[in-house]
């Protein structure tokens, strides 16, 4: 047997080990957050679609008037990439009762956010599987801000958008060699999915080309540019800085901030408690938080906290 396979095995066997000892709840308190509710996931969606379209429309009818203009492009734009929060909750199959419900949502939030969820399925679970375990996690090979520059790189979204462009088309034309967490059973519907999507894009800069109207750039491109750095402010404090095992009291964050985050990020910032207990729905990890808080090591007090503290540690 090869030094990789055994070290892969060890690697795996202490995921294992960690993750049982973060065994917390009993059965019948896991049971009672698990609750998975198709009318709480559709109001939470009717929501956040209806910020988006009241925003959406404020700023593409006021032109000119930019004092309200600007703030509704930046809550349009947030609206856009934090369509993310679903997809991720979607993904994991929480967001509502019936799969199939979570399988559409999923990849219409996927559209909005320019993540193909189909894809995304199979990078999160190695994600959630290794989570912060060195050349076994994914989000790993990320651009870490090990300083000042890098971490306005980061926040500009530029990487993303660079990593997204690149992934898309990589998988669209088969290529898979950079990503050993999508099994070859799965390669096809991965590659119909995003080909699909991408598609859609396309239709949609044709519609605007041949209508002489900007439309593909005023209501997806430009606001998804501007909310993405509101985003990876948000995202890039869920792991940072913590463990670099597979402990899951030590390796996630939870950051308390104010209710809109919340409701965006479809309660993802009680990232901790979604990391230990990955099957308990978006509604309920505030209950789960009050019963797991004092087990976690990294609970901080907001967002510009955490960023501030990554930025002077860097």
């Amino acid at each position: 047997m090869s030094d990789a396979i055994i070290q892969s095995e060890l690697l795996d066997n202490k995921a294992d080990k960690e993750q049982n000892l973060c065994q917390i709840l009993s059965v019948q308190e896991l049971s009672v957050l698990n609750d998975r509710s198709n009318s709480k996931g559709l109001v939470q969606l009717a929501l956040h679609l209806t910020v988006m379209v009241c925003s959406g429309y404020l700023w593409g009818t006021n032109f000119g008037n930019w004092s309200l203009a600007i703030p509704a492009l930046v809550i349009y734009g947030f609206s856009l990439a934090s369509m993310f929060a679903p997809m991720h909750e979607c993904v994991h199959r929480t967001a509502f009762a019936n799969n199939r419900l979570n399988e559409a949502v999923a990849w219409f939030s996927g559209l909005l956010s320019f993540y193909n969820s189909t894809f995304f399925r199979r990078y999160h679970k190695w994600h959630h599987r290794y989570t912060r375990v060195p050349d076994k996690d994914p989000e790993l090979t990320d651009l870490k801000p090990s300083n000042l520059g890098k971490y306005l790189l980061i926040i500009s979204g530029l990487p993303w958008w660079q990593g997204k462009l690149s992934g898309h088309f990589q998988v669209a034309t088969g290529q898979f060699d950079d990503f050993p967490f999508v099994p070859e059973a799965a390669r096809a519907e991965v590659i119909r999915s995003t080909r699909w999507q991408l598609g859609i894009y396309v239709s949609a800069i044709a519609i605007s080309i041949l209508f002489g109207q900007p439309w593909f750039f005023l209501y997806w491109l430009l606001p998804l540019l501007i909310g993405q750095p509101i985003l990876r402010f948000i995202l890039l404090a869920e792991h940072t800085g913590c463990t670099l095992d597979a402990n899951l009291l030590t390796n996630t964050r939870t950051t308390l901030t104010l209710w809109p985050v919340r409701f965006f990020m479809w309660n993802m910032p009680y990232h901790a408690e979604h990391h230990l207990y990955a099957s308990i729905p978006f509604h309920a990890l505030p209950k789960a938080h009050q019963q797991l808080s004092q087990h976690f090591t990294h609970i901080e007090p907001g967002y510009v906290k955490v960023n501030w503290d990554i930025i002077t540690n860097s």
